[in-house]
């Protein structure tokens, strides 16, 4: 436990390389199965802990670029992006628990975002998966929205993303979090598509 320049080349850490690699287990079926889909582009924990809060995966995913001039060897713009997942599943959701998500969030950035020139941006994204979709927690996941500039955009930014899924009845919202395609696995082809499509996108 633990707690789009034609010039450009990108280097991803984790951008859907083709490696088998070993990848935690889930009891839960679904959350295994979202893990599938997920495990070539993010480096996945189970039982994770962050501020006092548990979540059953955890995943992070670092992306590098840069732009090459004339020769490979020679490259400038280096830029950092990366992004946090966390994802647990809860009896029922409320608008003050994505609230205290949220307070999270900003307490993580304190110590896990590092400003600098050459950092881009970094995506704090929580997913629940409920038995449920309130009205009121619809209403806030899809109007929300929360980014934060550092030093004025000159040390990029950090976002907050929400997303509530609820597979059972085959729902969910979000606030524009891409990867919440992957836990729609009622979407068949098509959702795990759109995932890789986003990615395709990134890099």
């Amino acid at each position: 436990m633990s707690e789009g320049d034609p010039g450009a080349d990108v280097d991803a850490d984790h951008a859907g390389e083709a490696e088998e690699e070993a990848r935690p287990e889930w009891d839960d079926d679904y959350v295994d199965r979202v893990a599938d889909r997920l495990q070539f582009n993010y480096d996945l924990e189970r039982d994770y802990r962050a501020g006092g809060e548990s979540f059953d995966l955890y995943g992070r995913m670092d992306m590098d670029t840069h732009k090459q001039f004339i020769h490979p060897a020679i490259t400038y713009g280096h830029q950092h992006s990366a992004e946090h997942l966390f994802a647990r599943r809860v009896d029922r959701v409320r608008v003050s628990d994505l609230e205290r998500l949220v307070s999270l969030a900003h307490d993580l950035a304190e110590t896990w975002v590092e400003p600098s020139e050459e950092h881009f941006s970094t995506d704090f994204v929580f997913v629940l998966v409920a038995e449920e979709l309130p009205d009121d927690v619809r209403s806030f996941v899809s109007g929300f929205e929360d980014r934060t500039m550092l030093k004025y955009g000159y040390h990029g930014h950090y976002e907050v993303e929400l997303a509530v899924v609820v597979p059972d009845r085959e729902e969910s919202v979000d606030s524009g979090v891409g990867v919440v395609d992957a836990f729609r696995l009622w979407g068949g082809e098509e959702a795990e598509d759109g995932f890789l499509g986003r990615l395709r996108g990134l890099f």
